[in-house]
């Protein structure tokens, strides 16, 4: 179904040593401009957050400590960017920087297993909509419609409140009922678009041949189906996650996902604003702020060039 980087691959010339497959799809994705981009930005991106704890070490900030001392003024405000806090301190006396990169991990080790999570319960269930057809494609089609007509905010607000306690307490880790609420609502899209495929290639005759030669529907989706749909997929996960992570960030942004003092994207941009001492000291904000604007930046155009690069049709064009 797909092309490939071998459509577009000179032939090697006589005596020369055909490329490997490896090295193909190196150079193709070399040429893509904004695969490049994209995978500069979120390489980077993610081993910042990763590093999170060295930098923390290298500074010797926690990224729940208060450092009321040196990072407040007389007045109570907190220092701008210095050599002892790059990004800056927010109102309580916490490095901005130290709370951004863990932050920024956080959000990744959400939105990461979560968006993986709806990748794979919905490719199972587009796959089995789109191959048996018939009243299984009608139900499973019912229920991806059903799904996407819950309201996310409100959804997410009150299954969040039904987890709670008593006393107030979450029953479950407040990051893995985020992980859970965000794959609940990104699988319906994974299900509609590999359902959509799978209708497509079910027609094909390398799969109606395979059929005929007496191949099981587990064997037919898993060796002939899934490999076919299998890049589309991958490019939808990536334009999945900086969605999701926005979800995490809204989420704690409402005080309802990682909760303070733990840092994440959100919970410290819903800080700022509470304060409202950005307006007057920028980078309390600018440090979670960027780094958002830069991941979803960074996904969008790894996703956009990998679209690109596995159209089948671009080459016809």
């Amino acid at each position: 179904m797909y092309s490939g980087a071998s459509a577009v691959t000179p032939p090697p010339r006589q005596g020369e040593r055909p490329p490997g497959r490896v090295a193909v799809i190196a150079r193709s994705v070399l040429r893509e401009r904004a695969v490049v981009v994209g995978l500069v930005i979120v390489v980077c991106l993610v081993a910042a957050a990763f590093a999170a704890p060295l930098a923390a070490a290298w500074l010797g900030h926690g990224p729940t400590q208060q450092f009321r001392d040196t990072a407040l003024s007389d007045m109570g405000l907190p220092v701008g960017p210095s050599r002892g806090f790059p990004f800056g301190a927010d109102d309580s006396g916490r490095d901005v920087l130290v709370r951004t990169l863990y932050g920024a991990r956080l959000s990744l080790l959400i939105a990461l297993p979560a968006t993986t999570l709806a990748m794979v319960i919905g490719t199972l269930i587009g796959l089995v909509a789109g191959y048996l057809g018939g009243a299984a494609d009608r139900i499973l089609s019912q229920t991806i419609d059903v799904a996407l007509s819950f309201p996310f905010i409100v959804t997410a607000l009150s299954l969040i409140a039904f987890a709670r306690g008593a006393d107030g307490a979450s029953r479950i880790d407040p990051a893995w009922l985020v992980i859970i609420v965000i794959a609940l609502f990104s699988w319906t899209g994974f299900a509609r678009l590999v359902r959509g495929l799978t209708l497509e290639l079910r027609q094909q005759p390398f799969v109606e041949a395979a059929a005929m030669s007496g191949a099981s529907r587990i064997r037919i989706l898993w060796r002939e189906i899934l490999p076919n749909i299998a890049p589309s997929v991958i490019v939808y996960w990536a334009i999945q996650l900086p969605n999701n992570i926005i979800a995490e960030a809204t989420l704690s942004f409402l005080g309802v996902g990682v909760q303070a003092p733990t840092p994440s994207l959100g919970n410290m941009l819903a800080d700022a604003q509470r304060s409202s001492m950005y307006q007057v000291q920028p980078w309390f904000l600018l440090g979670p702020g960027i780094t958002l604007f830069l991941i979803v930046v960074g996904f969008n155009s790894l996703s956009s060039g990998l679209r690109d690069l596995l159209d089948p049709h671009r080459n016809q064009d």
